[in-house]
């Protein structure tokens, strides 16, 4: 059995690669391996902090903008590859200390060697992996080419880096990717070979329930027993596409619609009456949007005339009193009647499979991966298509006004049949279970491991 290493900028977040951390960590205690986590930020998880790995800190998003975007804050590229490498020595000297410390045979670097969001650790991880020796797995969710937001590498040093470190050509690191399309794109952009794993989910343990603790949290969140929950529980970025949930939720609201949640009452029994209201929830945090993103969507908001509530400081990764009560992200789906999923590009979804896991209906954008390898297995969703049309005056997407309005219609329906809604969501928590549990993980991860 292997002591092993899993590194990531931040851990014990709601972020799809910490919630991935968790899972790979369990599967492999199970399979009775040693795992110690090490990032920049520890959340509310034990492990070694090495602040300077985390990609918030402001000297590491002054090195992700310079890299990706613009040489904007350094005089020339000496300056630049001064200050990358200045930060990548002092990650290197405490990641080496790390892992002699605790005895670590095998690393698992998340996302570093791929989206690099803090590009000094990259070529600290490398640098430890061939000085000392060490195999590495490393998993790959994003990579740097796979910005929405363009990409420019912005001199000769940062091209240097994507060159050599992203990901690194070493006969003792093994990449592993969680899509088809990336595999293929790695394969044709850096002739790497690697082994495709897709995110998984615990769909053998309880569901998720009300409870005591959670019991308060519609009326925490301000909303009303007969009230509908539209949950929104990704990050607030630009590429999840929310505008699109916002057009769905008006749609949703429209007078026919109402009518008819009316006329036939909610699938649980529940009345909608006219004081009823259709509200988005928000529990995502919007803590990585640099682009100004969540004030154009608090706008676009404002003018559709949507309930919505942002409720991302309530929520945490696990249950928690420090302060005030916050709710895991699991208690907002205990609540919630239906899940909006509207992201225009995903590396996989865990967010997708938070919602078949919860026996939820929901609607979503069919992102490539989405059409590529999760579609294809016979998943039951409102669908948004997978075209855009253009943007709107804030700069938000669009998708053609029919679409959405049919989208309403069948979500009308799931809203109020019961043996329909029963159907589909069943259907689709068998083939979560088929293809995306932790059993599955450990099927995977084994030949990796040998």
């Amino acid at each position: 059995m292997s002591t092993i290493a899993i590194f990531h900028y931040q851990v014990g977040r709601t972020d799809g690669v910490s919630l991935e951390i968790e899972k790979w960590r369990r599967v492999l205690e199970e399979m009775g391996h040693t795992v110690h986590l090490c990032a920049g930020d520890l959340g509310a998880e034990q492990g070694t902090l090495i602040p300077e790995m985390y990609h918030h800190r402001p000297d590491a998003e002054r090195l992700n903008y310079n890299t990706f975007v613009a040489l904007r804050d350094y005089p020339d590229d000496a300056a630049y590859r001064a200050a990358l490498y200045r930060l990548s020595a002092a990650v290197e000297r405490q990641i080496r200390a790390f892992v002699e410390r605790e005895g670590i045979d095998l690393l698992i670097p998340q996302n570093i060697w791929s989206v690099a969001a803090n590009p000094a650790v990259g070529i600290a991880l490398a640098r430890v992996m061939h000085t000392l020796h060490l195999p590495a797995l490393a998993h790959n969710h994003d990579f740097y080419w796979e910005r929405t937001g363009g990409l420019a590498l912005t001199c000769a040093t940062a091209i240097e880096l994507a060159d050599k470190y992203l990901p690194p050509r070493d006969p003792l690191a093994r990449h592993v990717v969680i899509n088809s399309l990336a595999q293929r794109e790695l394969w044709e952009r850096k002739g790497l070979s690697s082994a495709v794993v897709p995110n998984v989910f615990d769909f053998a343990g309880a569901g998720w329930e009300p409870d005591e603790y959670n019991r308060d949290f519609r009326a925490r969140i301000g909303l009303r027993e007969n009230d509908l929950f539209i949950l929104q529980a990704t990050r607030i970025v630009a590429r999840k596409g929310i505008e699109l949930a916002v057009d769905f939720v008006r749609a949703l609201n429209a007078p026919r619609r109402r009518a008819i949640l009316h006329q036939r009452g909610l699938y649980d029994g529940r009345p909608f009456d006219d004081d009823s209201r259709i509200v988005l929830v928000l529990a995502g945090y919007a803590r990585d949007d640099l682009s100004g993103y969540t004030a154009r969507l608090r706008e676009k908001i404002h003018r559709a005339g949507v309930e919505a509530r942002f409720v991302a400081d309530l929520i945490g990764e696990r249950r928690g009193r420090a302060g005030e009560k916050v709710y895991s992200l699991w208690d907002s789906y205990v609540y919630a009647d239906f899940v909006t999923y509207p992201s225009l590009w995903e590396g996989w979804g865990n967010q997708f499979l938070e919602a078949i896991r919860a026996r939820l209906p929901l609607l979503l954008f069919e992102y490539p991966v989405y059409r590529a390898d999760i579609g294809p297995k016979g998943f039951r969703v409102v669908s948004l298509g997978g075209e855009t049309v253009g943007r709107d005056d804030l700069g938000l997407v669009q998708v053609a006004p029919e679409v959405i309005e049919r989208a309403a219609d069948e979500a009308v329906e799931l809203l109020t049949d019961r043996e329909r809604r029963r159907e589909v969501v069943e259907h689709n928590f068998a083939l979560g279970r088929r293809y995306y549990s932790l059993e599955s993980l450990r099927d995977y991860l084994a030949p990796l491991l040998a």
